[in-house]
C-alpha cells in the first residue's frame, strides 16, 4: 500500500527544515561574516561596545556557520616553501659538544687533553693529545649514541664516529639525517599552521608536498609578502653565555664559540658560547608587555625543565652578561643581577608595540626548526575570485534551469515534484557544507553543478519504472508503490559506485581535488535522500488528497 507513517513524515520534513536553516546564512554571506568576525574580536579582548552594531547584523538564535570560500574564490596568497633541513644538522651536532666534552674530560688521565678543531658545519672534529688513545676516545663517544627514533632507521644509531690521525670526527648518521628531515618538515608544517591560526585567517591550506616542501594557501591575506612576513621568520630564541663584546666584525671566535651582531647597537658584536643554556623550545608562554619605563617588551615563561636550567645558570653566574639571541642577532645582553628561580623574565629592546605583539605570537607558536626558501609565490586578487564566483553562478543557474525545464516537460506534475526536491537538495548541500565548515573552491562548484545533473537520475529511474507498471494495468497507487520499490536497488547501486569514487578522490587527492570530492560526496547523499524520501512523500501527500484514477507521468 502507498503509505508513509506519521513519524517518518515528521522526521523527513524536520531534516529538510534543519538543512535549509543551516544553509540560510550563506544567503546573507557578508552580514553573517561581519557578525562572526565581531564575535571573534570580542572573544579576543576587543571593545564589545564598539562592535555591538556589527554583532547585531545577524540574530544570535540563528546558526551562523558559513561555507568558507577558497583561495580561488576569495583571493589571497599562495606560497611554496622548501625547508632548509641542512640547518638542523649543524644545530644538532653543535648541541652534542657540551655532553661529549664533559664525558671526555672525565677520561683526561687516559686520553689527555681535548680540543675542538674547526671543521665542516655538520661535524665535530676533536683533537686528542694522546694520539695512541684516539680509538678509546672514539669508543667513549660511540657510547653516547642513541637509537634512531623512526621506523626506517630501526636498529641504527644517531651518530657516526670515525677517527683521522689524532682526531675523533662525529657526524649524524645517514639514518638519523633521514629521520631528522622528516621530523623537521613535520615540525615546520605544524608551526606554520599555528602561526597562521594565531592571526585569525580562515581555512588555510597547509600541506606537505614531496620530501622537503610545504604548500601554503591562505584566503583573505592581502599579499604573498604579508604571508611571508608571518611565517618566514624562524623566531629561533636562545639564551647564551657571553664570552666578550667587540666592535671588530673580523674577530675570530674560538672553537665552540660564535660571533653574533647586536640588533640595536650599530657596529657592536658579541662572542658567545655556541651551546645555549635554554632555547625557545623551552618556552610555554610569551605575551606582549611593557618594561618599567613603559616601553614595549615581551614577557616569557619557561617549562619546568627550562626554568630549572635557567635558574641554575643565573645562580652560578651572578654579575656576568647573558645574551638573548633572536634569529642570530643579540637583542639584549643584560648582566645577571640575582638568581632568577621562577623561570620567567622579560625581553626588552627597541620594539614598537606591533613588533612586540608579533614577536610574542611567533614565540608562542614556536620557532621554525629551519629556514625556508620560497620557491613560488603568488598573490591572487579578490577581483579574480569575484569573476570565478560569477562564472560558477552562471554555470550552476544554466544547469539548474535546464534540468528543471527538462523534468517539467518530460514528467509533468511528477517532474515538478522532482524539481522541488532538486531545490531542496541544493539547500541541503550548502547546509552540510556549512555544518562541517568545508571550503568551497572552483572544483567544488563543479561538483555542485555535476550534482544538479545527477540529482534527478534517481527520480528518472522511479518515474520510468512507474510508467512501466502502469502499462501492466495496475492501479495508480500500486504502480507508484512498485515504481519506488523496484527502482530502489538500481538507485542505491548507481550512487554507491559514484560515492566510492568520491571517497577515493578525497583519500588520494589534495587541494582542489578534495574540494570536488567533498561536494560530490555530499551531493550524492542529499540526492538519494531527496529522491527516495522527499519526492516520494510529496507524491504520497498529493495522491492522498486527489485520489486520481489515472496517472500522467
Amino acid at each position: 500500500m502507498l503509505q508513509i507513517d506519521t513519524w517518518k513524515r515528521v522526521l523527513i520534513w524536520a531534516t529538510v527544515v534543519v538543512g535549509l536553516i543551516l544553509a540560510l546564512p550563506n544567503a546573507f554571506y557578508t552580514r553573517v561574516e561581519t557578525h562572526n568576525d565581531a564575535l571573534a574580536a570580542i572573544e579576543a579582548g576587543g571593545d564589545a561596545a564598539g562592535l555591538e552594531a556589527q554583532v547585531g547584523m545577524w540574530p544570535d538564535w540563528l546558526p551562523s556557520g558559513l561555507v568558507n570560500l577558497g583561495l580561488d574564490l576569495r583571493g589571497g596568497a599562495h606560497l611554496l616553501a622548501e625547508v632548509k633541513v641542512q640547518d638542523v644538522y649543524k644545530a644538532r651536532i653543535q648541541a652534542m659538544w657540551p655532553e661529549i666534552r664533559d664525558m671526555l674530560r672525565e677520561e683526561r688521565a687516559t686520553i689527555g687533553t681535548i680540543r675542538l678543531q674547526p671543521g665542516a658545519d655538520e661535524e665535530l672534529r676533536i683533537r686528542i693529545s694522546e694520539a695512541d688513545q684516539v680509538e678509546r676516545a672514539a669508543s667513549l663517544v660511540r657510547g653516547l649514541a642513541r637509537p634512531v627514533a623512526s621506523l626506517t632507521g630501526a636498529g641504527a644509531s644517531d651518530i657516526a664516529v670515525s677517527t683521522e690521525g689524532d682526531m675523533v670526527i662525529v657526524q649524524l648518521s645517514d639514518a638519523e639525517k633521514l629521520a631528522t628531515d622528516d621530523r623537521t618538515v613535520r615540525q615546520a608544517l605544524e608551526i606554520i599552521r599555528n602561526r597562521i591560526d594565531e592571526v585569525g585567517t580562515r581555512e588555510p591550506t597547509i600541506q606537505r608536498q614531496g620530501a622537503e616542501r610545504i604548500l601554503i594557501q591562505v584566503p583573505g591575506v592581502g599579499s604573498a609578502a604579508e604571508l611571508k612576513r608571518i611565517i618566514g621568520t624562524t623566531a629561533q630564541l636562545t639564551f647564551q653565555p657571553v664570552v666578550t663584546r667587540t666592535a671588530d666584525e673580523n674577530t675570530n671566535p674560538g672553537p665552540g664559540e660564535q660571533l653574533v651582531p647586536s640588533r640595536d647597537e650599530q657596529g657592536q658584536f658579541y662572542v658567545l658560547e655556541s651551546a645555549p643554556v635554554v632555547t625557545g623550545e623551552d618556552l610555554v608562554d610569551a605575551q606582549p608587555s611593557f618594561d618599567q619605563n613603559g616601553r614595549p617588551a615581551v614577557t616569557f615563561r619557561f617549562d619546568p625543565s627550562g626554568a630549572r636550567r635557567f635558574g641554575d645558570y643565573t645562580a652560578e653566574n651572578i654579575g656576568k652578561p647573558f645574551a638573548i639571541v633572536l634569529d642570530n642577532e643579540v637583542i639584549s645582553a643584560p648582566t645577571i643581577q640575582d638568581h632568577i628561580p621562577g623561570g620567567s623574565g622579560i625581553i626588552t629592546g627597541r620594539f614598537t608595540l606591533e613588533e612586540s605583539t608579533e614577536l610574542a605570537v611567533l614565540l608562542r607558536a614556536g620557532a621554525l626548526p629551519a629556514g625556508l626558501d620560497f620557491l613560488e609565490e603568488r598573490t591572487i586578487g579578490p577581483e579574480l575570485g569575484a569573476d570565478s564566483i560569477e562564472a560558477g553562478k552562471v554555470a550552476t543557474i544554466v544547469a539548474f534551469v535546464a534540468v528543471l525545464v527538462f523534468m517539467a516537460l518530460s514528467y509533468g506534475l511528477f517532474g515538478v515534484f522532482a524539481n522541488v526536491a532538486l531545490i531542496i537538495n541544493i539547500g541541503l548541500i550548502f547546509g552540510l557544507l556549512s555544518l562541517i565548515g568545508a571550503t568551497l573552491t572552483l572544483p567544488g562548484i563543479a561538483g555542485i553543478v555535476l550534482t544538479v545533473g545527477m540529482a534527478v537520475d534517481a527520480n528518472v529511474l522511479v518515474f520510468e519504472r512507474i510508467r512501466e507498471e502502469l502499462k501492466t494495468a495496475k492501479g495508480p497507487a500500486r504502480a507508484i508503490d512498485l515504481g519506488y520499490e523496484k527502482a530502489l536497488s538500481a538507485i542505491i547501486d548507481a550512487n554507491i559506485t559514484t560515492f566510492i569514487t568520491a571517497v577515493i578522490l578525497y583519500a588520494v587527492g589534495s587541494g582542489p581535488v578534495r574540494g570536488f570530492a567533498i561536494t560530490l560526496g555530499l551531493g550524492i547523499l542529499t540526492s538519494v535522500f531527496t529522491a527516495i524520501f522527499v519526492t516520494r512523500l510529496m507524491v504520497v501527500i498529493w495522491f492522498e488528497r486527489r485520489r486520481p484514477k489515472t496517472l500522467e507521468v
